[in-house]
């Protein structure tokens, strides 16, 4: 049964009739808020954690823990990591010996043709929900529900927040956090903000990202010299890219006869004005095929960047830089 994730984040009570559960995606910081609140919610039962590793080497301690309940015990509820199509047989022997226990599988992304996902799809005593990346509009409504009741909670002030995480979950519940901490008076001071949050040390990556997108080579070459990309925020890197790509993109939908600056100009939610300038160059370089042919290599790196922490990750992230400002140009 597929439910959808925003369904789950409206009312979690949905899962209850559920023994089986899976999510699914690339979205760590809502599997992780979904787990939580399963946690919260379920605060009286003991909870199992295993990884698909452990149970596909000893199947017998998952049923184990099933199977061997007494009146006396706590009811509990099993959490699964990184499974995939290796614990399908597993879940198949098992889900008939659940009384009012339930299992929560997580797995990365999984592929239409994955027979662990068309298992839960098609079972109405399963149940599925997709966790795909969040866009930015539904990053800026958590923003703002997160920091209801504070003053100077402007557009800027989400630009920023919005800019320093990337549209990563986890890291905009970190920065909402350090927020939160900062602002006990929930009076936010935009300098301070922006001390807060490093974002000087993001600049540099967001004037090199600008230039790459509007084709400057010699400016992209001199930034790519002088920018130093820290390993650790590759993927936040990706993502305040993918974040560029999504909005050509919006742009690309609404204009019409070559208007760019009309487009841009009547988006909702409004573009910073100190970003409108450049945006408009971008957005006359750009169109629909070209924005998706970078956003399919930024989808591959990504996942590449995730599974393999032996390559040369920064190389990789430049040489996509250069492929933009190249595409730019065609």
């Amino acid at each position: 049964m597929i439910i959808k994730n925003y369904e789950i984040e409206k009312n979690i009570n949905l899962l209850d009739k559920y023994n089986l559960i899976l999510f699914f995606g690339e979205n760590l910081g809502f599997k992780n808020e979904i787990k939580d609140k399963i946690k919260d919610k379920k605060k009286d039962f003991e909870k199992v954690n295993f990884s698909q590793d452990e149970i596909l080497s000893n199947n017998e301690i998952l049923f184990s823990e099933v199977l061997n309940f007494s009146l006396f015990d706590k009811n509990k509820i099993f959490f699964i990591s990184q499974v995939n199509d290796k614990i399908l047989t597993t879940l198949e022997e098992i889900k008939d010996k659940l009384k009012n226990q339930q299992i929560y599988l997580f797995a990365e992304i999984l592929e239409k043709k994955s027979k662990l996902r068309n298992y839960f799809e098609k079972s109405a005593n399963a149940a599925i929900v997709a966790c795909y990346n969040d866009n930015e509009i539904a990053i800026k409504k958590i923003i703002q529900e997160q920091l209801k009741g504070f003053n100077n909670l402007t557009n800027q002030t989400i630009n920023l927040i919005l800019n320093s995480s990337g549209l990563d979950r986890v890291k905009v519940d970190n920065e909402i956090q350090k927020i939160v901490t900062c602002f006990i008076n929930k009076e936010i001071d935009q300098t301070k903000l922006e001390t807060l949050l490093n974002i000087r040390e993001n600049e540099d990556f967001n004037v090199l990202k600008d230039q790459a997108f509007i084709g400057n080579k010699i400016a992209t070459n001199k930034f790519m010299s002088n920018t130093f990309i820290e390993p650790e925020k590759n993927i936040m890197y990706l993502n305040i890219i993918n974040q560029r790509l999504n909005k050509l993109l919006e742009i690309d939908k609404i204009t019409k006869n070559g208007r760019t600056e009309e487009a841009v100009n009547s988006i909702k939610p409004p573009i910073f004005w100190k970003d409108k300038a450049t945006i408009i160059l971008q957005a006359q370089k750009w169109n629909k095929t070209k924005i998706n042919s970078i956003l399919e290599g930024t989808f591959n790196l990504e996942i590449l960047f995730k599974s393999n922490s032996q390559i040369n990750q920064t190389i990789l992230l430049k040489k996509l830089l250069i492929d933009i400002c190249h595409l730019a140009n065609v």
